[in-house]
């Protein structure tokens, strides 16, 4: 049994960072991709960042390049969403999220979820 905790979330004021990260738990992620996902209200759920558990795959949504770090610490099974400059747009619901084989930005192919963590930025 996959288990994702994530965490991290709050309020923060336009400008402002946050470190939002999940914790693996329940088998070997070793050939794994993990991402994190966003959903607004009223908006689909839209790809942020993702990385290959093994490799050094790094990939990001045009809307975040340049702000958002994804990383990993394979000592602790977890996975980091460093989030800087931070816009009100940002504002949303993050999900972490895994699945086997390639990367993908379709969050219909990911089989595992976090329970998801609020994002909240004042302008």
């Amino acid at each position: 049994q996959v288990q994702l905790v994530d965490s991290g979330g709050g309020l923060v004021q336009a400008g402002g960072s946050l470190r939002l990260s999940c914790v693996a738990s329940g088998r070997t992620f070793s050939t794994y991709v993990m991402a994190w996902f966003r959903q607004a209200p009223g908006k689909e759920r839209e790809f942020v960042a993702a990385i290959q558990w093994s490799g050094s795959g790094l990939y990001y949504a045009d809307s975040v390049k340049g702000r958002f770090t994804i990383s990993r610490d394979n000592d602790k099974n977890t996975v980091y969403l460093q989030m800087n400059s931070l816009k009100p747009e940002d504002t949303a619901v993050y999900y972490c999220a895994a699945r086997m084989g390639p990367y993908s930005y379709n969050w219909r192919s990911y089989n595992y979820w976090g329970q998801g963590t609020q994002v909240t930025v004042s302008s």
